[in-house]
């Protein structure tokens, strides 16, 4: 078993070697500034007179910015306060109230901070001036929640319990993301009936959640404006999947980890022209990377497939260790399957059912066989030697098929490991865990190469 400075070592050699750096992409900086000026704007929203919706699952903010709304995505929340390391309150306040440490992480430290939020306003015990009590007290309290998850059943019951934490006062709206069971004669990915039916019935949804917008706020809903931001995320995604085609290059010019910090901009950052600007930066930076040759990790020796929600505490942490042996995560279900994968749906005279279609890609929303086929394609596409499978502890969503995966990955020849970590729970991170299976796995690949040779 290898000891805490093992990670440094060059175990093709046996020989202790200097730490290799990831070659992070230097566009993210101009992510990093979108980000905070989106926390900075919410912070203030309620101070700016704006009506503040809270709400989880699929990416459904075209329709509040459209809207003039303020947003708030749960399971983003909970991200931040644990890539700040200032979620342990928030969760205790969870666990306090009897949620069980194995329920989802995100939704426990939302919930735990719902209630720390609503507790500081009746009692004023926490002080508003230090780091924790700005962290979790500077989020705007709802007008409104929408919940619009798919696949997972957590998710589904999330928003209701933050309904009944105030009161049942806040008036709620759920959109439902149904299953793509794919059993249909003419079904195949995306397409054929059952894809035809689901995205009129989750049109529908979205057209109401938008009167439930009207009803609550007094103003009637801007269409073209909708077309307006969509056409900003439209040409964003289709950059962003331009870049990411750009990684089947040797070495690859980017990594999961650069595609894992621009999650916010795909996910739910606003819809405008610095976000096209951000993703034509990326583009631009990987295009010269391909020319001259330049590999987000230098010594590129494997290349990785990471399945599994991110553990946000360790992002940078993971990033390190991977590039520190020559090994690069190139993509990842989360990353390259999920986020506007289907831009060519979107028309943005009339957008509604483009967006629908969108939703509704979700991997995790289709039956195993079509996910596990896409997973195998990608995996094809950018010449995967080996699968990082992270066990999110309390996401089951993300781990139920992850056996299945495998098992088609090592039909196909791929090595593959699995370790233990968490969304949003440091706890259940174990170093020593991964730090072995991936010495095992790399030694595993060299002997299958030295065969081969």
């Amino acid at each position: 078993m290898l000891n805490a400075d093992a990670i440094h070592m060059d175990w093709g050699t046996g020989k202790t070697a200097p730490v290799k750096k990831a070659n992070r992409l230097k566009a993210t900086r101009l992510g990093s500034a979108i980000v905070h000026d989106y926390w900075s704007d919410l912070f203030s929203a309620k101070e700016r007179g704006k009506k503040v919706v809270w709400y989880n699952g699929t990416y459904i903010p075209p329709f509040f910015h459209a809207h003039d709304l303020a947003w708030v995505h749960g399971e983003a929340w909970s991200a931040y306060l644990a890539a700040r390391h200032v979620e342990g309150d928030a969760q205790s306040a969870g666990e306090s109230r009897g949620y069980d440490r194995e329920l989802c992480s995100y939704a426990r430290t939302h919930i735990g901070q719902a209630l720390m939020d609503k507790k500081d306003l009746q009692d004023g015990k926490i002080d508003p001036q230090s780091a924790k009590g700005i962290a979790i007290s500077q989020l705007p309290l709802p007008d409104m929640i929408v919940n619009a998850y798919p696949y997972c059943s957590s998710g589904q019951q999330w928003d209701e319990m933050i309904y009944r934490l105030f009161d049942k006062r806040v008036p709620i709206f759920h959109v439902n993301v149904p299953m793509l069971w794919g059993g249909r004669k003419d079904a195949a990915y995306l397409s054929g009936s059952e894809m035809d039916e689901k995205i009129g019935y989750v049109s529908r949804q979205l057209r109401a959640m938008t009167d439930f917008l009207v009803e609550n706020t007094g103003r009637k809903y801007d269409w073209d404006r909708l077309s307006e931001v969509m056409a900003f995320i439209k040409k964003s995604a289709e950059l962003r999947l331009e870049a990411m085609d750009m990684c089947t290059a040797t070495p690859s010019p980017a990594s999961f980890f650069d595609w894992i910090v621009s999650i916010a901009h795909v996910n739910f950052m606003p819809g405008t022209q610095r976000l096209v600007d951000f993703f034509e930066a990326m583009k631009a930076e990987i295009a010269e990377r391909v020319a001259n040759g330049e590999g987000a990790v230098p010594q590129e020796k494997y290349r990785f497939f990471f399945d599994g929600m991110m553990n946000w505490n360790k992002v940078g942490w993971l990033a390190e260790k991977f590039a520190a042996n020559n090994a690069c995560v190139v993509a990842g279900r989360y990353t390259h399957m999920s986020f506007w994968q289907e831009p060519q749906a979107i028309d943005l005279a009339d957008p509604v059912a483009g967006m629908a279609h969108n939703y509704l890609a979700c991997p995790n929303n289709s039956g195993a066989p079509y996910m596990i086929g896409e997973i195998d394609r990608l995996c094809e596409k950018f010449k995967i030697d080996g699968m990082v499978m992270h066990v999110s502890r309390t996401c089951r969503g993300m781990t139920n098929s992850q056996h299945l995966i495998v098992d088609s990955a090592r039909r196909h020849g791929r090595a593959a490991l699995f370790f233990e970590g968490d969304v949003a729970d440091e706890s259940f991170y174990k170093d020593e865990l991964l730090n072995t299976r991936l010495e095992a796995m790399i030694e595993s690949l060299d002997s299958k190469r030295i065969m081969a040779a």
